[in-house]
């Protein structure tokens, strides 16, 4: 019997799919080494070899189908293959299969099929083709009653909106307001609790340190923590569009309501491998 943890550990070890990872173990009557040098002979260890490499460079693919909107990011190792027609194409196609599938997590979008095979199987043939590491990060779905306003900026950073009221103007304006800025959150009311008990102690630390009495330190806390808002919630940001910088988000929707946003970008929060090329150079000398 082929265990759960026995196809796994393949997995970890080998970087190929579930799927081919359980019939080489299957093949393979259970033999955990037998099973990798079949994948090796199939040319899944070749994608195996490159599992390990950081992939941090990519594209964001955006879909928007009337009131369905999805944004996932599709990641290479270089940005030389992010510009690869052939990879944006996966790309845009994974976002569709998003949309139209509506995956619950990414091993389900991976077992979808596209073409005929699999996200996941195209992903390795991929990896075959172009010689380099390559991921689907991650996708967010938004389906909505209201309006979906979206922006790609090239294909490093994509944005989605979901509001109600106002023009489509107001909609691009909203994009590219998150795009530009970078909002955290999207009011001070959705500011989680712990968060902003965290923001106000490190305030309240700062003021102390500084010397300040104490009867100016609540004051000067409450003023950081308005700072703090007008920088990370959307709706307190400075519009981008205002010359003068008076005129705030929630000033310019007029009625209108903003539900939720997402922004991607690529390779955030991916620590990428710095390489030291005279040390390359000199080690392959050796």
């Amino acid at each position: 019997m082929i265990t759960a943890d026995a196809v796994k550990k393949l997995r970890e070890q080998t970087g190929a799919g579930m799927m081919e990872c359980k019939k080489a173990l299957t093949e393979s009557s259970g033999d955990f080494e037998k099973a990798v040098d079949l994948l090796r002979q199939k040319g899944l260890a070749a994608a195996a070899k490159k599992a390990g490499r950081i992939a941090a460079e990519g594209v964001i693919a955006l879909h928007v189908d009337g009131k369905t909107g999805v944004l996932a990011e599709v990641n290479s190792e270089t940005d030389f293959v992010a510009k690869n027609e052939e990879f944006q194409k996966f790309a845009g196609d994974v976002a569709k299969l998003v949309s139209t599938q509506n995956p619950a997590d990414l091993e389900a979008l991976l077992k979808i099929t596209l073409g005929n095979v699999t996200v996941e199987a195209k992903r390795q043939e991929l990896i075959q083709k172009i010689g380099e590491n390559l991921s689907v990060r991650r996708f967010v779905r938004f389906d909505t009653d209201g309006k979906i306003a979206s922006y790609l900026h090239g294909t490093r950073i994509g944005v989605m909106v979901d509001y109600s009221g106002g023009d489509e103007q107001l909609g691009k304006d909203l994009a590219m307001q998150v795009a530009a800025s970078n909002p955290v959150y999207l009011s001070r009311e959705t500011i989680p609790a712990e968060d902003l008990h965290r923001e106000r102690a490190i305030f309240e630390a700062q003021v102390k340190e500084s010397g300040k009495p104490a009867n100016v330190v609540g004051k000067i806390v409450e003023g950081k923590l308005e700072k703090f808002f007008g920088d990370t919630c959307l709706v307190d940001q400075v519009f981008i569009k205002d010359p003068d910088g008076k005129q705030k988000v929630k000033d310019i929707l007029k009625g209108a309501v903003v539900r939720r946003f997402v922004r991607f970008q690529v390779g955030e929060g991916i620590e990428k491998k710095k390489e030291n090329f005279a040390e390359e150079v000199a080690s392959q000398l050796k």
